[in-house]
Parts: structure tokens; sequence; C-alpha cells
């Protein structure tokens, strides 16, 4: 499961960089275990940063998980992000409330892709 926090979109990280970063991590990967599964976990950048750069960086993940017929997670802080009570002082770490659901988040993607069953 490969995935960029939010602090790589906090501090601005140039989008073409990360994606090739990941790319390389996916290609590396591969290369050591061919039959390896590949998830690529979403993330969503801070409004603050406009427009452009929080679309492109949604769409970065979106994209390597299908150019790498990769899994995807659409977002893995879906139900955390934004919500005070699931995260720690700071806004951007969860909480063990918020980690669980997190862990949910991943699990329904992952549970399937383990049994060997297509995702819903």
């Amino acid at each position: 499961m490969l995935e960029l926090g939010a602090n790589d979109a906090l501090r601005g990280q140039d989008l073409t960089m990360a994606k090739a970063n990941l790319q390389v991590i996916i290609n590396r990967t591969r290369a050591r275990y061919p039959r390896v599964r590949v998830v690529v976990a979403g993330m969503e950048a801070p409004p603050n940063l406009g427009r452009r750069y929080t679309r492109e960086f949604r769409a970065l993940f979106t994209t390597l998980a299908r150019q790498n017929h990769a899994t995807l997670i659409p977002f893995l802080l879906d139900s955390v992000a934004g919500v005070p009570e699931l995260n720690q002082a700071d806004g951007i770490h969860p909480t063990a409330a918020g980690a669980r659901v997190v862990a949910n988040n991943v699990w329904r993607v992952l549970e399937p892709l383990l049994r060997g069953t297509p995702r819903p």
C-alpha cells in the first residue's frame, strides 16, 4: 500500500516529482515481487493551495492506480479529515477513533483484494 501524506501537500511538493517518486516505488516493488498487488491510497490537498493544485494532487493517485493496474483507496482519510473529534489538536493526525475509521476505509478495499473477490 502506497500513499503520500497530507504533509506532502502542505509543503506544496512538486506533483510531477511526487508522481515520479511513487512510480519508482511501484516499479522497484514489482521488480522485486512480480506478483505483488499494489494498493494506492489517495490523499487530498488542503484547499488553501489552490483549486488547480488540489485537483492535480487528487488526480495523481487515480492516475497512478489506473496506469499501474493497482487498486485505489480514493481518499484514505474519508470521513475523518475535517472532523474535529476524529483528529488530534493539530487537526491533521487522527485520534484513536479516527484511526479506526481509517482502518475501515482501508479494509473496505483490502478485504476483497485479499479474498480474491472483486470489489463492489
